[in-house]
Parts: structure tokens; C-alpha cells; sequence
């Protein structure tokens, strides 16, 4: 009907018609929207997966003493879904979680194939993680990973589920005509590896043919759709989720968390086509929503009398619906149009840390020994530091920043268009045992096999990242007769175990221990997602960077070779690391110490041989077998953790009271720190998804508030805690370091919350800080 309706106009009115069109033109070419004909539906989803922020232990270090108490700024699942008009689709979903699990992603694919049938599967859904060590655990299903935090955690569990369900849904119902883009880059400061020892027992043929010892590529997808223009980014790229450290207590998405909210606030400020620029971002926060307030008072004294007049109340009952209203991303919101969404995605991070810097000893500041990371022999107290030691917070924003920065950069200059089918394979195998055929020089093959899971001695010793205690090292290819003992209290493994497992010496016999239920997993999904010359390889778990390197050439090889036009040089192939589920870590035979590579010497082997077979039907239309189903063990979980009582307050107090204030007629400078905190109840009592547990308010006029930082801000951080384990009491401290980008004005911070009665009721509270000035 349009279309009639401009070509009547060009033969009736051809001069408003040509005006019409140039200024048409010119407003696209200002705007630098990207034009192109859509050949996909593309649809993207994001939502809250932040779970409980106090009591609960931290996912990543398995150190026992790093529970959760806070919030850095929040996690979220983001999804892009890339559909034919009227054929296949492929889901990917971006976790800000250490790994995605089994049971997790089951549920998830239930809840999918209940809302839409057959549309979404576990063969066409891939669920990754970033790898952050800043997020509470709890919600894998293999005893060994839910050790240190008491067993499982339902909390934690049904906030990823929920999550992960509600951004793909908003993802499906997002989904619109729409192009893919896709560009590389390369990044040389946000990696380093930290196994570089290891590294070199690689072949040195091999190793000549790449210039670093750690992946620097970043592979950038750009989604525009056609009636908003770009819509969001997907990237991935190789650096570990260890910017924060163990002793680290707030909930974070490290690094890679930080680079998607520098990214989505960036975009959202400054459109499509603008660049990084020192003028865009300071400190690290993109300019944004206390900019666009106008400067209201440029008088000092008259923000001061202002500010007196709002001094702290006491704390108010409220809802969650209040904390959800308040969040400043919502209020910026248009309502019609899709947020954008940007996803820095996980790759073979397996030896690659963002502690760029080097190792250290921190009783001495000598460098680690070079093949065992120890200082005096002593595992513990070697630490690799990041770009802002020893602030870890400063580390985790600039190697965030430095992946930010390239995504922009490859976002405005993509230019590849993505074209073809859209296609997967997915197939679950048993790597406890399976067989594997190693090519022979000269041709022929040995068959080897792999081995039920088990970890090393020195799996116990950790990494630079985050050390292991009592005397593990890394490289240990030994063991000592004191851990053997305690290891054989567990479980002795048996000859062939030990024979198969070689030259790892056991400390853990995970695969073959069954009580109370499977410590480690046997049956692993491995996938690809093929979108046009985009191909996705889904591993559940953490490739080594030569480990990834033989598997990405081994099918991209595959492809090449199978006459299928699809498959050309243009191709790309990007792992995505710890996919679906999680089952530690792959190296390559050289590099193989067997601390956490499971199945033993020849597992990376056995995924380039089951890739291969995924590959090859692929590129010849054919299909899989699905494989042996792996098992279901949500009804066998344990869990220790200790339910919240109740929540109380000192006499004469109430929720949300301010139990520390900022000074009276107080000016903060830009760069300055304003704390404040309040008489809490436990965060687990409402994990405020979607919502928000602090917030920054900046005043409008003279009455009128309005948000400008909440939980998702790196700038503002929200540390919960009790006087002791069993108090009802608790306190919340809300710091904001005020960042350069700040307007100058009359500020406040609040806190939300709610409390447990003893009788089980939930109510929810806010409380609000006295006015204070910023200059």
C-alpha cells in the first residue's frame, strides 16, 4: 500500500517527491544507519540472571572462603536468534555465569519445547558461558562442582533457568527482517598465557606458525534489522573471567560483564557509527544518563541549601516493583524499539589469563618459577597481577575497556555480510570410554581410548589466577604418599584407571565414584551452529589456546574439503567455550599434565574426531545420531546451605534506616567516594531481578528525582553484611565512586530491599540517604 501510495505521489507531485527523497537520503547518511537487503529474521534478548548475593559460594576458585556478599554490578543472559524466513534457526545465549550446566540447559530446552514445540531443541540452542569467577554457584549437578558451596543451590539454579528462558523469549518475539555482519580483529593487551611452560611442549613446527602463545582474534557479529538499524553485537574472544580475584565477595560479570554494559550504555549514548573516544568513555563509564540532565545550578551555595533540605528519612515499607521502576536503563528505554544488546562471548580461554602483567610472589615480588608457578616451592603464594594492580576492580574495568574498545571498532567497520543456510548438529557422547583413531605418518591408524573422568595432583594447585593451598603444584606429575592416602579413603582407582590416566597421577577418581550421586560427567553435548560463513563449535568446557587451534583447523578443514559451496575460504570458525555444560578443561597431548583434563591424554583427540563426524555430515546434508542421554540428577541433589531465619533491626530501628550517613552540607568532587549504609535484611530474600538493590538519584528542580546509577553501574557497588554468621541483623553499604561523567547537581542513594519475618513473610523496604553536592 505504501509503495502505491509513493508512486502516485512521484506522478502527482514530483518535486515534493524528489525533496521528500533527498531528505530522506540525508537523514539515513547522518544517522549512518547500515542499509542492506535483510536475508535473515534476527532477534535479540536480554534479561537478569543475578542470584543470590549473600551466603552463598562463588563459582570458579572453589575456594571456600569466597562467599557471596554484594553486588559489583549485575549478570545478565543475552540471546541472539538468526532464522530462514521459512527454514532452520540457530539460538545462541551468552551467559554472565562461570559455565553453563547440564541440568541448566535441560531445563531450559523443556521450558522451549513446552512454550514452542520443536522450534528450539538442544540441537539448535547453544547456552555459554563467560567464565566469570564472581557469580554464585550451586547450580551444576555433578557433586564436585557444588562441593565447596554446600551442594546444590536452588536459588542460584532457578535465576539462571528463568533467565536464560525469558531472554530468548524476548529474543523470539523480537524477531524481525534483519542482516548479520561479521568482522575480526585483533586484540594484543587483554591475554597472556599463564601456562607458557606447558605451551612449549608443543611441537616447535606447530608453534612457528603463530606469533603469539595465546589467541588474539576477536570475531564480531553485527545484527541490524531493518526497521531500527543495529539492534546488538555478539563477540568472542579468549581471556579468562579472573580480572577479580578470589577473596573478591561481589557478585561481578568480570571483564567480559563490564564490556557488554561499557558497550550497550555506549551505544545507547552515542548511536551507530561513533567511535571510542577518550570523550565517549572516562573511567571506564560510558557517558550517559546524568549527562543529558541539563546543569540546572552553577551556584555552589544554592545546591548546598538545596541539598540541606533533604535530609535521610526513616526507612519506608515499598515494593520490588518500586526497585524495578527506579532502574535507569528502564527509564531511558523507548518502548517501541528493542534495547540493544551486546555480548563479549567466551572462546579457548583455557590458558589464557587477563593478569597481563606476569606472575609474581608476593612474599618476595620475584617473578614465579617458570615451570611450576611456585615461589620457594610454594604454590600459594604465586599470583599473576592484572593491568591495574593491585586494584582488582581496575584490572577488571581496563581489561573490559580493552575488549570494548575493539568491539567498537569492529562494529562500525563491519562490512561482511553473512549469506546461506542456517544449519546445526548436535550430538551428546560418552567420553568415559570411547575409542579413538590416531592417524599414523605414512598412513593407517592407532586406536587408543579415552578414560573415565579423574583429576590430577595438580589440578589441587590451582593456577596463577587463583592458587591452590597446603603443597599441590602445578605440573605435578608425582603426587605425594599423604594425598594418596586421603585420595584412596575416597576412591582407590583401579590399574587400568591409572594405566589409561597416564602420566597424571590421580588425586580424585571423579568418573568412577557414584555416591551420592556422579561426581564428574561422562556423556557431553558437543555442537556447531552454521550461519551462512559463520561456524559455531560448542565445547563444554576449556581449550587450551593450541588445544582450540587443532580443533578449529580440524573443521574448517572438514568443510573445505567437502565440495560444499557453503564452505569456502571466507569462513569463520569460533569455538565457544563452555558450552551446554562444563567439563573442565582440554589440552593437547604435549601440553597434557592431566591436573583437569578429564578424560586423559587423548581427549582432545576424541572431540577432534567426534567434530569431524559433525562436520562432515554437515557439509553433506546428513544427519547424527543423537547419542546416549546424559543423566537427569536434579532429584538426587543435596543441599547443606543454611535457609535466612528471619531479618531484625536494632530497637528503634526499622529497614532502610541509615546506619552511617554522608556528612551533613557534604560536597563530593568527581572521583571522590560517597558511602552510605543502611540497616538491611538478607538479599536472598529477593534476589530484585530485573530490579535493583542501590541506586543514585540526581535531583531535578527542586523536588523531582530522577535515577542515574543503579546495581548494573560499575561505579556503584552494594556490599552486604552481619555483625556475626547468626545475627538477624545486617547492614548495607552503598558506595558510589563517583565517576568523572557525572553532572555536577544535588545527589542521593537509596537502598532496597526485603526483610523475612519469622513466620515466613517477605516485606519489601527502601531507604534514602541525607542530599549531598557534586562538583
Amino acid at each position: 500500500m505504501e509503495l502505491f501510495s509513493a508512486f502516485d505521489l512521484y506522478h502527482r507531485r514530483p518535486f515534493w517527491f524528489l525533496i521528500s527523497l533527498v531528505f530522506l537520503l540525508q537523514t539515513l547518511l547522518n544517522s549512518r544507519v547500515v542499509l542492506s537487503d535483510p536475508n535473515y529474521l534476527i532477534g535479540l534478548g536480554s534479561y537478569d540472571i543475578t542470584g543470590p548475593a549473600a551466603d552463598v559460594n562463588m563459582m570458579g576458585y572453589a575456594n571456600t572462603d569466597q562467599i557471596a556478599s554484594g553486588v559489583h554490578f549485575r549478570l545478565r543472559a543475552r540471546a541472539f536468534i538468526a532464522a530462514e524466513p521459512k527454514g532452520n534457526r540457530a539460538v545462541f545465549v551468552n551467559l554472565d555465569a562461570c559455565m553453563a550446566s547440564q541440568l541448566v540447559t535441560a531445563r531450559v530446552i523443556e521450558r522451549l519445547k513446552a512454550r514452542y514445540g520443536d522450534l528450539y531443541t538442544e540441537k539448535n540452542v547453544a547456552i555459554s558461558g563467560i567464565h566469570s569467577h564472581a557469580g554464585p554457584g550451586g547450580y551444576l549437578q555433578y557433586v564436585v562442582y557444588i562441593v565447596t558451596s554446600l551442594g546444590f543451590v536452588r536459588q542460584s539454579f532457578d535465576a539462571l533457568v528463568d533467565g536464560i528462558e525469558k531472554c530468548i523469549i524476548q529474543a523470539h518475539e523480537n524477531l524481525h527482517p534483519g542482516s548479520i555482519f561479521v568482522n575480526k580483529g585483533e586484540i594484543l593487551d587483554a591475554g597472556a598465557n599463564r601456562s607458557p611452560s606447558a605451551y612449549l611442549n608443543n611441537p616447535a613446527e606447530e608453534r612457528s606458525k603463530y606469533k603469539y602463545d595465546f589467541d588474539t582474534e576477536m570475531t564480531l557479529l553485527k545484527f541490524v534489522d531493518t526497521e531500527w538499524g543495529p539492534v546488538g553485537s555478539f563477540n568472542w574472544f579468549a581471556t579468562h573471567g579472573t580480572s577479580m580475584s578470589r577473596t573478591n565477595s561481589l557478585i561481578s560479570g568480570d571483564n567480559k560483564g563490564a564490556a557488554a554494559r561499557f558497550m550497550e550504555d555506549w551505544f545507547q549514548q552515542n548511536g551507530i557509527g561513533n567511535s571510542y573516544s577518550d570523550e565517549s568513555v572516562v573511567d571506564g563509564t560510558p557517558r550517559r544518563v546524568s549527562n543529558i540532565i541539563p546543569d540546572m545550578h552553577d551556584n555552589h551555595h544554592e545546591l548546598l541549601e538545596l541539598a540541606a533540605s533533604f535530609q535521610s528519612p526513616s526507612g519506608q515499607p515499598a515494593t520490588k516493583i518500586l526497585s524495578i521502576a527506579k532502574r535507569v536503563r528502564s527509564v531511558l528505554r523507548q518502548a517501541d524499539k528493542p534495547g540493544f544488546v551486546s555480548a563479549f562471548c567466551q572462546s579457548n580461554c583455557g590458558d589464557v589469563s587477563p593478569n597481563v602483567l606476569g606472575t609474581f610472589c608476593i612474599d618476595t615480588g620475584l617473578p614465579c618459577d617458570f615451570n611450576h608457578s611456585t615461589c620457594g616451592g610454594k604454590n600459594e603464594l604465586c599470583y599473576g597481577r592484572g593491568p591495574g594492580y593491585p586494584d582488582e576492580f581496575e584490572s577488571t574495568r581496563i581489561i573490559g575497556e580493552r575488549q570494548f574498545r575493539k568491539a567498537v571498532d569492529l562494529f562500525n567497520t563491519a562490512s561482511e555480510k553473512i549469506n546461506g543456510k542456517i544449519d546445526h548438529r548436535h550430538s551428546f557422547v560418552d567420553f568415559s570410554q570411547l575409542e579413538v583413531a590416531l592417524p599414523k605418518q605414512g598412513g593407517g591408524s592407532d586406536l587408543v581410548k579415552t578414560c573415565p573422568a579423574a583429576m590430577g595432583f595438580a589440578f589441587a594447585a590451582g593456577t596463577t589466577d587463583g592458587p591452590g593451598a597446603f603443597d599441590f603444584k602445578q605440573g605435578d606429575n608425582e603426587g605425594n604418599a599423604f594425598w594418596k592416602l586421603v585420595r584412596n579413603f575416597l576412591k582407590t582407582p583401579g590399574k587400568e584407571q591409572v594405566d589409561c590416566q597416564h602420566p597424571k597421577p590421580i588425586l580424585l577418581d571423579t568418573g568412577e565414584m557414584k555416591k551420592p550421586y556422579d561426581w564428574a560427567p561422562s556423556i557431553l553435548p558437543i555442537q556447531i551452529l552454521h550461519i551462512g560463513q559463520l561456524v559455531i563449535l560448542s565445547v563444554p568446557g576449556e581449550f587450551t589456546t593450541m588445544a582450540g587451534r587443532r580443533l578449529r583447523d580440524a573443521v574448517k578443514t572438514v568443510l573445505m574439503s567437502s565440495g560444499n559451496s557453503e564452505f569456502n575460504s571466507d569462513i569463520h570458525v569460533v569455538i565457544a567455550g563452555l558450552t551446554n555444560t562444563y567439563s573442565q578443561y582440554v589440552t593437547t597431548f604435549e601440553e597434557y599434565e592431566g591436573a583437569s583434563t578429564l578424560f586423559g591424554p587423548h581427549t582432545l583427540s576424541a572431540y577432534i574426531q567426534e567434530f569431524k563426524k559433525l562436520a562432515t555430515a554437515l557439509a553433506n546434508g546428513q544427519s547424527v545420531e543423537p547419542g546416549p542421554q546424559p543423566p537427569d540428577l536434579l532429584d538426587k541433589q543435596i543441599s547443606l546451605l543454611t535457609p535466612v531465619v528471619m531479618d531484625a533491626t536494632p530497637p528503634g530501628m526499622h529497614f532502610g534506616d541509615c546506619s552511617s550517613d554522608v556528612p551533613q552540607n557534604s560536597t563530593f568532587k568527581r572521583g571522590d567516594t560517597a558511602t552510605v549504609v543502611f540497616w538491611s535484611a538478607c538479599p536472598r530474600n529477593d534476589l530484585m531481578t530485573e530490579g535493583t538493590f542501590s541506586l543514585v538519584e540526581i535531583l531535578q528542580g527542586k523536588e523531582s528525582w530522577f535515577p542515574a546509577y543503579d546495581d548494573d553501574d560499575f561505579c556503584l557497588r552494594f556490599k552486604w553484611s552481619r555483625p556475626s554468621k547468626l545475627s538477624a541483623h545486617s547492614q548495607a553499604a552503598i558506595e558510589w565512586r563517583i565517576p568523572q561523567s557525572a553532572s555536577p547537581g544535588v545527589y542521593r542513594i537509596r537502598h532496597f530491599g526485603a526483610a523475612k519475618g519469622l513466620l515466613g513473610s517477605i516485606s519489601h523496604f527502601t531507604g534514602s540517604s541525607s542530599a549531598f553536592v557534586v562538583t
